[in-house]
């Protein structure tokens, strides 16, 4: 009999029960270790994660803003990261869509994590786009760093950064998490954040940027070194436009917009944001000094100082951002001018002692030189490495390739090869100059110009240097006059020969001044002698008061450097430094009330709160008439003296060549001027100092060392050297209505005047020059 056979009950073979089991083991342990991993990385585990304080306050380095009057930056301070955070609201809406249809389409709709996003990227490794949100782009900046290149140690870094990521969605909107992410990228060329980024590439404010512009930079967002549009042009032209398609891929533009924005060339116009460069450089660096002093004098509340380079700081200065440039053109137009003629007259064929003048001795000049090599940066440097005297001298005649200021250089600089003591020599060459302007009612410095390249030549001429004076100190011996002794303008005195005796005021030796036009005759009203800048009658004047008295006057109206209490101080003998000048001067200007110069109004930290405002620092130093009665003199000088070439139309054929090669004739003004011209000693510096009723402006020409100057009064006079630039400054201020500079009458006094200052009654056969400038020596020919 057959077996029965029997049908085996279907089992579930033991693997796959093995295998289920197993992968919930994985899948559930997988999910967990994720969440472990996410948890032992919040708290800490994987490395340091920002508190809940510091994700409330990321502590980036911001840089401090000097901002002028009238809303301007002018400049920053800082030291490595040039930034300046823009709230969302100042952020154009084409720069924020152009972002999110880059970088983030779903950004509105995460939490910090691109969940579809993450899983396209591991699921085709990257090779179809990355997944990381803005959230986490920002994380990255903030917080994690750059990328390592260690598998396991980048895999960390992901995850802390996915881990801050969705703190920040939760800590911050996302308007705000936007603004954080322009404001803390690093676009290159020190344009760290949105706001430096279009001010350096375009000029511009964030909220004046084209579509074209925002797409530029959101395309430097893949990586600014890569796509950087002053080395890479037709990339980044080609990743704009990538840009641009995005925009139009999300219905951010249409495709009209987009095929015309693409066929447009990449135009930047590169503004270069450096200590070296921009407007008020002089200014800015001046500006430090006091903001040294400040930080010191006022701590944080827990006693900290402030750090102008990383504390964010707005500094609120006087300085007109229109002035300052208009300054700073004036200077470089008739110092481009002056300087090829000072060229052309000390050629070696002219002049074998140049840039020295031809009577400097071989032994004063070499003084001069090696004093200016002790005082190079090479010298100190080599100094610093323990090398020899012999070892330095020798380096300095040894060729090697420099970049050194030149007019006629793209931006001012040529390369070239010289030896180091060649180039010492080559750079004083160039004169140098300086120009301040302050409004005399407030104190406040409305322009400062310390010379005309910062980058090459440091020195600040405004302040930190001191020149003789000439004849500008002359108005402090009439004011002291007027004052003490009740004179008029009108009051005559005798134009000859006048010496002051041994003995008096301490003189070992009589002091005879001359007069500069060789002539003692007739006599002289004070109007017409300080016009024509006659030394005898000065020289009187000052015999009546005293040198004390002047003195004294001096240093009421803010006049700090020493002055010598000797008679020759009358002829601006003192070293006297323009701002100190200029600050005297508005004394007169202001009714006899001095303002200290002002150049802060206020400061605010980074939050907006007011941490200084300026209280102003006046003094009565003359009654209101002395002071009106001193403007009155001195608007004789443009009327019929050293300044009244202001006032010319246009000169006959001869003067013009010198008109247009010096001063850029014709000014042409007809509004009422005061002011005075200076000019020391051997041409060595030439003075103008210039009033309206409500702006004083003045400048000072002259080289480096007092052995470098024209030969010829003609040219080295302050008419010559230093007045063009106030008239190229004021025929620019006048033309911007903007500004409303005064050109009506300075105020009278509104009680009745005791001094006589109609002086049209008197009669004097010298007191006209017949055209000639007081100060010269001789008209010449031009050397061509």
């Amino acid at each position: 009999m057959a077996k029965k056979q029997v049908k085996k009950k279907q089992e579930t073979p033991a693997s796959f029960k093995t295998f289920i089991k197993w992968f919930w083991r994985v899948f559930v342990g997988g999910i967990a270790s994720v969440i472990l991993l996410f948890l032992l990385a919040s708290w800490g585990a994987l490395g340091k994660m920002p508190s809940f304080e510091f994700l409330e306050n990321p502590q980036t380095n911001l840089a401090s803003q000097v901002i002028s009057a009238d809303g301007k930056t002018l400049g920053k301070y800082y030291l490595k990261d040039n930034r300046t955070p823009v709230d969302y609201k100042d952020l154009p809406k084409d720069l924020v869509n152009a972002l999110i249809a880059t970088e983030d389409a779903r950004f509105h709709d995460h939490s910090g994590i691109d969940v579809r996003g993450t899983v396209r990227a591991f699921a085709f490794l990257g090779s179809k786009g990355g997944a990381s949100t803005i959230s986490q782009q920002l994380a990255r900046q903030l917080f994690v760093g750059e990328g390592s290149k260690n598998l396991p140690e980048r895999l960390i870094q992901k995850i802390k950064e996915w881990v801050i990521a969705t703190r920040l969605e939760r800590q911050y909107t996302k308007e705000e998490i936007i603004a954080m992410y322009f404001n803390i990228y690093d676009f290159g060329n020190n344009a760290d954040g949105i706001r430096s980024a279009a001010r350096i590439y375009f000029g511009k404010e964030p909220q004046e940027l084209q579509i074209e512009e925002s797409a530029m930079l959101v395309g430097m967002f893949k990586n600014s070194s890569l796509f950087n549009p002053r080395r890479r042009p037709e990339r980044v032209k080609t990743r704009r436009n990538v840009v641009l398609a995005q925009m139009y891929k999300y219905d951010y533009i249409t495709k009209e917009v987009k095929d015309s924005l693409q066929k447009l060339p990449l135009t930047i116009d590169y503004n270069p944001e450096s200590h070296n460069e921009g407007i008020g450089t002089y200014f800015r660096e001046h500006l430090k000094g006091f903001l040294k002093k400040w930080t010191a004098e006022n701590p944080k509340e827990n006693g900290e100082k402030y750090d102008i380079y990383l504390d964010g700081l707005k500094i609120y200065t006087t300085i007109d951002s229109r002035m300052q440039e208009y300054a700073e053109e004036a200077m470089e137009e008739h110092m481009k001018k002056l300087q090829a003629e000072f060229y052309h007259q000390n050629t070696k064929k002219r002049n074998k002692n140049a840039p020295f003048a031809k009577d400097v001795e071989q032994s004063t000049i070499d003084f001069v030189m090696n004093k200016a090599i002790e005082n190079s940066e090479r010298w100190k440097i080599m100094k610093k490495e323990g090398k020899t005297e012999k070892e330095i001298l020798a380096s300095f005649d040894k060729k090697t390739p420099m970049t050194v200021f030149s007019w006629k250089g793209k931006n001012n600089r040529i390369d070239t090869i010289m030896t180091p003591r060649d180039s010492i020599l080559y750079s004083k060459f160039f004169l140098r100059a300086s120009f301040m302007s302050l409004e005399p009612q407030s104190g406040q410095v409305k322009a400062w110009v310390g010379g005309f390249n910062y980058r090459n030549f440091k020195y600040d001429m405004v302040k930190q240097g001191k020149r003789q004076i000439g004849s500008t100190f002359k108005p402090f011996v009439y004011a002291t006059a007027i004052d003490q002794l009740h004179l008029s303008p009108c009051d005559s005195m005798p134009n000859g020969p006048f010496c002051i005796e041994t003995g008096k005021y301490g003189l070992q030796e009589p002091w005879c001044p001359k007069n500069s036009d060789g002539k003692y005759e007739g006599m002289r009203t004070l109007k017409g002698a300080l016009a024509n800048s006659v030394n005898t009658v000065t020289a009187r004047l000052m015999d009546k008061v005293g040198p004390a008295n002047v003195r004294s006057l001096a240093q009421r109206l803010g006049v700090e450097s020493e002055i010598e209490e000797v008679p020759s101080i009358a002829l601006g003998t003192p070293d006297i430094s323009l701002y100190e000048m200029l600050g005297a001067y508005g004394t007169f200007a202001n009714k006899g009330v001095y303002v200290k110069p002002v150049i802060v109004t206020r400061i605010e930290d980074k939050n907006g709160t007011i941490l200084y405002e300026f209280v102003p620092e006046t003094k009565d130093v003359l009654s209101e008439e002395v002071a009106y009665t001193v403007v009155n003199l001195m608007e004789g000088v443009t009327q019929s003296g050293s300044g009244r070439r202001l006032r010319h139309k246009g000169a006959n054929k001869w003067n013009k060549m010198y008109d247009e090669i010096i001063t850029g004739y014709p000014y042409e003004f007809k509004n009422p001027i005061a002011g005075k011209t200076g000019t020391t000693q051997n041409n060595s510096d030439g003075w103008f100092i210039g009033m309206v009723p409500n702006l004083i402006s003045g400048a000072w020409v002259g080289g480096e060392d007092r052995q470098i100057r024209f030969a010829r009064t003609k040219y080295g006079q302050g008419a010559s050297m230093a007045l063009p630039i106030w008239a190229l400054f004021m025929k620019k201020c006048y033309a911007d209505k903007s500004l409303s500079v005064s050109d009506g009458r300075f105020e009278k006094p509104e009680e009745e005047m005791t001094i006589n200052i109609d002086c049209s009654k008197t009669t004097s056969t010298t007191e006209e020059n017949n055209g000639k400038d007081p100060d010269e020596d001789k008209l010449e020919g031009i050397d061509f």
